[in-house]
């Protein structure tokens, strides 16, 4: 139940990141609204594990391994997420949050040498085909550019990759310390580029880009994060699952927030998708 509480909690946490980078974007450069969002996270997060938990300092193995991630899993997956938003609706950003599962289930056999059980492959398929089901309406009326679909591909790509980097490395530091030089690292990496592309006259420092930048930073980056960690932890290939639930989330926020329908189709994928979770759920016999 703890596992499954948390599942439900990350995915409803992390949908939320679409609609409100979505808002954020309408006043300052995406690429300035993720640097914001990691440098806050960041410092909050290493305040605590530092200040309050007083974790020790990462080793030099560590210092490597938090660089590496914080490219893969914040740099250049968050990175180029907020930057495809100017060019796909939150419908196309929806459906590749769901493109993760597959190729974190891919590359952790590749890379781990991990055998797929069938309750998994099964839940894969149907989650896919749960996805696919809730977001077919919303495809006939979205619109997006080739350069937003090139950067969801890079940023899917990314996150799987990072996903696996991690559950494939030793880690003696703390979850919050981890979160927190993550994504410190990950500002650092995407500073020079936000830099160099911003166009500062046109930035609003307004209520859209703070309500933005609190919810991304403290709800997403810090409480999103903290439970998808502690889900690879349990087991990479089950949390990679949750995130079929992401869309069905995401598209209840999107009707809230921006106006876009809900339909039977979405009550049909969202049936598919929990199906899908409770057959991969299943113990080995």
């Amino acid at each position: 139940m703890k596992n499954l509480f948390a599942g439900l909690l990350f995915a409803a946490l992390w949908a939320s990141a679409s609609a409100a980078t979505k808002f954020g974007i309408q006043s300052v450069h995406p690429l300035f609204l993720s640097n914001v969002r990691f440098f806050l996270a960041g410092a909050l997060l290493l305040s605590i594990a530092y200040g309050i938990q007083k974790n020790k300092l990462p080793t030099t193995r560590e210092w490597k391994q938090l660089a590496i991630y914080g490219l893969l899993n914040v740099a250049i997956y968050l990175g180029c997420f907020s930057w495809a938003m100017q060019y796909a609706s939150a419908g196309i950003g929806s459906l590749s949050t769901a493109t993760s599962p597959l190729l974190i289930s891919i590359l952790s056999a590749l890379w781990l040498r991990r055998s797929i059980r069938w309750q998994e492959a099964t839940g894969l398929v149907l989650g896919m085909i749960g996805v696919s089901c809730a977001v077919y309406p919303l495809l006939q009326n979205s619109y997006a550019r080739w350069e937003g679909i090139v950067i969801l591909a890079v940023s899917m790509l990314s996150y799987a990759i990072g996903t696996i980097y991690y559950s494939s490395r030793q880690w003696n530091l703390s979850l919050i310390a981890i979160n927190g030089w993550q994504v410190l690292f990950g500002g650092l990496w995407i500073l020079p580029v936000t830099l160099l592309v911003t166009n500062w006259s046109t930035n609003q420092y307004n209520t859209a880009f703070w309500g933005s930048i609190a919810w991304l930073a403290v709800v997403v980056s810090i409480g999103a994060v903290q439970l998808w960690l502690y889900l690879l932890r349990v087991d990479p290939i089950k949390a990679s699952l949750w995130l079929f639930l992401c869309p069905i989330f995401g598209f209840v926020y999107a009707s809230w927030l921006l106006n876009e329908p809900i339909t039977v189709y979405t009550f049909i994928g969202t049936g598919l998708v929990i199906l899908g979770l409770s057959i991969a759920w299943k113990k080995k016999s």
